[in-house]
């Protein structure tokens, strides 16, 4: 249990489980020590809830946040096979993905489009927007019981293949998601990885890799619908923008698109009904000045909404699981 003469703990609403929010009930209150002091009941109330909101504990630097992160995990991990662009701060601190502030980005699990992944996720908040910017939470138990049996069992039985086409000067290049200039060690990292790669032509990098549509969750022994079909697919981007590009690059050699691993293409019906049962398990929070949150990234998913002004958050992903076992 947490020690109480420290800090108080209650749901953010009370008709959802997450995220739990604690404050301190003294000012003097030291984070890390308090954090490694009651690891072990922060890590039961993090199974429970699914993600803690820790608010009044001024976690606006790196230096703090690096030692919020020595406290609540086993070790933060390098950002590997980028999806989205974001700066590195330290050995293992990043900012959150920097799209344009106009953009929403899809609620998804972080590196559910891979076969390994962070269990934990680490936001804190550095500086919040002027307006919006929040980063939204969805309860992927929720989220699982909201699918039809039809749209679940797909998912769980075929699981999902990512296709990436890198095209110079669209999406993310190959040296950014490898975080190297050398062809060859491209291909050791995808071999290490599991993911199928050529370089189209000897000029243009294509990776497929197939990963899980549905998972167990390492410690709740239960299934949870766990990737980011919905969000790769190219009908993310909107008709019209989706249209253009299928146009332009057919749908063999899109810069980025998913599919069922057996290689057919995941219905509409079966995306559109992904997105509305995201869309309906959505939780808010405005983000305050030195907040962070710790998230279980199997249990809950997140996203960011369009904002104004400055707004800079700090994120860590941390202590891997592997699906291949």
């Amino acid at each position: 249990m947490l020690d109480r003469s420290d800090v108080t703990a209650e749901p953010l609403r009370q008709d959802n489980r997450m995220p739990l929010v604690v404050r301190p009930v003294r000012t003097n209150l030291e984070v890390g020590q308090f954090l490694l002091a009651n690891r072990a009941a922060i890590d039961h109330l993090l199974l429970q809830h699914g993600a803690i909101l820790f608010r009044d504990f001024a976690v606006d630097t790196v230096e703090r946040f690096d030692v919020v992160i020595h406290a609540l995990t086993r070790q933060a991990l390098a950002y590997e096979y980028r999806s989205t662009p974001r700066e590195k701060l330290g050995s293992a601190i990043y900012t959150a993905s920097e799209y344009p502030a106009r953009h929403t980005i899809p609620m998804h699990c972080e590196n559910a489009y891979q076969r390994d992944w962070p269990t934990k996720i680490l936001f804190a908040c550095a500086h919040p927007a002027l307006t919006g910017g929040q980063t939204p939470l969805a309860d992927m138990i929720a989220v699982s019981r909201r699918l039809s049996a039809d749209c679940f069992e797909s998912f769980r039985a075929k699981g999902v293949c990512y296709v990436r086409n890198y095209h110079e000067g669209m999406d993310l290049s190959w040296q950014n998601v490898f975080q190297t200039e050398a062809r060859d060690e491209v291909g050791a990292i995808c071999r290490r990885m599991g993911i199928d790669f050529d370089w189209v032509d000897g000029e243009r990098l294509r990776t497929r890799q197939l990963a899980q549509g549905v998972t167990r969750h390492h410690v709740l022994d239960r299934d949870i619908f766990f990737n980011q079909a919905h969000l790769f697919h190219v009908s993310s981007l909107g008709t019209e923008a989706a249209d253009s590009l299928i146009e332009t690059f057919g749908l063999d050699a899109l810069p980025r698109h998913a599919c069922f691993g057996d290689m057919t293409e995941i219905p509409s019906v079966q995306l559109d009904e992904i997105r509305a049962a995201f869309d309906a398990e959505k939780v808010h929070f405005d983000w305050q000045q030195g907040d962070f949150v710790l998230i279980d990234n199997m249990q809950v998913a997140h996203g960011r909404e369009p904002f104004t002004g400055k707004r800079r958050i700090l994120a860590s992903l941390c202590d891997a699981y592997s699906e291949v076992r």
